[in-house]
């Protein structure tokens, strides 16, 4: 049976835009179905592009408040929330460009809009027509769950999908879920002058993080002025007077806003999926380590399967769903090493295993490595030296994990993970030269660790070493 394409693409975000692109570039024939009427996703108008936007306009009013310990007096007189959002908006305008219809026109990728679903096993129907294709790829994202709180709903709240278009600061805010969206935009709400309240559900901030990392970004956070409730749950929200009255615990919290960052819903409802044969598990649609789903016809990519949730990684699993459905499917989706950041202040970058899970894993076979940023000179000059590189290695130097919280962390993690992608020992970091003085220096510090607690662990070789050095200067 002759197809119109080599590959249908459902979702214009992350993965979709990769698929996409790179499929038409080979010269496959590619259609991109998006049911919104603008291609980019969540990352580029909910997500990474407008929140770190955000966060460098609350940080340079952060900066303007600590510039008196430089000797610089300036006084903050004025925070115009509305122009700090326009610098959001253009940011994503520009970004805009990129992911626009005519580019991908450009490619020979044919852009459809509209909101389809699956007829039978090799059928999507969109706006009347039917779409069919070697193989298709699913890539329609997910969408910020809704916890039980009694009377949310009622009272009305806020999302990622929504912060960025709101008319008005909120001069008190909620944000209920203490992950990196929670802690992200509440720390920046808070430098730019609303009274913030995290309620984390967990007995720590970031609980996917190494818990003194987290502990840095929460002292730092309580600097700022958020009030941080640990183990904390929201039980029931009212409106009284024009303002949200949330029951937490023994306790109601007073705001003008709530901000949710609960986690992430798989967009599948209105996909038809059962009509292709394709299954849905509870974390999203199921896939094999190829990112089959259970029709080895269709594909599928990004938030919507259900793992990580980084566009970074979205963007990966296109790379391998697209070779695998143009081509022949041999190629596997390798997890080893997946980094990832929170962009708060200090920054907080993770890649590999956590302490806990390499003590699990191999027993007292573990070394931890770390650096603080107060033993870096560079960090020491920019007023910068709180934090840490922590770096988890085996006896024989494989590095099994880093985590790093401290200045531009985000950045830093990358020696670790080309390091870890090419299997290189924990040495390679220190043997390099560094440029000084460069932050980078806390990676190759942390690696020297490893040298410093073997030696001080091998007694024997002290001995040897201190008799040859005896030896040598009687001879001298």
């Amino acid at each position: 049976m002759a197809v119109d394409y080599d590959l249908v693409v459902i979702g214009g975000g992350s993965a979709g835009l990769v698929a996409a692109s790179a499929g038409a570039q080979l010269k496959a024939r590619v259609a991109l179905v998006e049911k919104a009427g603008r291609l980019g996703g969540d990352c580029l108008h909910y997500g990474c592009v407008p929140s770190k936007s955000l966060i460098h306009a609350s940080r340079v009013a952060h900066q303007i408040r600590q510039s008196a310990q430089f000797g610089i007096e300036v006084q903050l007189q004025d925070i115009r929330f509305q122009e700090a959002l326009g610098h959001v908006h253009r940011v994503i305008d520009i970004i805009q460009e990129h992911d626009s219809t005519e580019r991908f026109q450009s490619l020979g990728v044919e852009v459809i809009y509209g909101t389809g679903q699956f007829s039978d096993r090799r059928t999507f129907t969109v706006n009347g027509r039917q779409l069919q294709a070697r193989a298709f790829l699913i890539a329609t994202g997910s969408h910020p769950s809704l916890p039980p709180i009694d009377g949310l709903t009622e009272a009305g709240y806020l999302t990622n999908e929504t912060v960025f278009y709101i008319q008005d600061q909120p001069r008190s805010l909620a944000v209920i879920g203490a992950g990196p969206i929670g802690c992200e935009l509440g720390q920046a709400f808070a430098r730019l002058g609303s009274e913030v309240t995290l309620i984390a559900s967990r007995a720590q901030i970031l609980p996917k993080e190494d818990p003194d990392a987290a502990a840095v970004v929460q002292r730092q956070m309580e600097a700022d002025g958020v009030r941080i409730l640990t183990q904390s749950r929201a039980q029931r929200v009212e409106v009284k007077d024009g303002k949200k009255h949330i029951w937490v615990g023994g306790q109601t919290i007073v705001v003008d806003e709530i901000l949710l960052s609960t986690g992430q819903v798989p967009n599948v409802e209105s996909l038809n999926l059962q009509a292709a044969e394709v299954a849905v598990g509870k974390r999203g649609i199921t896939v094999n380590g190829k990112l089959q789903t259970t029709n080895p016809r269709i594909y599928a990519a990004g938030d919507v399967i259900g793992g990580y949730q980084f566009t970074h990684v979205a963007g990966y699993e296109a790379a391998v769903a697209l070779q695998n459905a143009l081509l022949l499917p041999l190629k596997k989706a390798d997890y080893r090493v997946i980094p990832w950041a929170t962009f708060t202040d200090p920054e907080l970058a993770r890649v590999g295993l956590s302490e806990a899970q390499a003590r699990q894993r191999y027993g007292d076979d573990i070394y931890v490595l770390q650096q603080d940023f107060s033993g870096v000179d560079r960090a020491l000059a920019e007023a910068a030296g709180i934090g840490f590189a922590k770096v988890l290695t085996r006896r024989n130097g494989e590095i099994l994990g880093a985590h790093i919280v401290g200045p531009a962390a985000g950045e830093l993690i990358h020696e670790v993970v080309m390091a870890m992608s090419y299997k290189l020992k924990v040495g390679a970091l220190k043997s390099i030269i560094h440029v000084y003085p460069t932050l980078a220096e806390v990676n190759s510090k942390a690696a020297l660790q490893l040298t410093k607690q073997t030696y001080a662990k091998n007694t024997t070789l002290q001995g040897i070493l201190t008799k040859v050095f005896n030896f040598l200067r009687r001879i001298s």
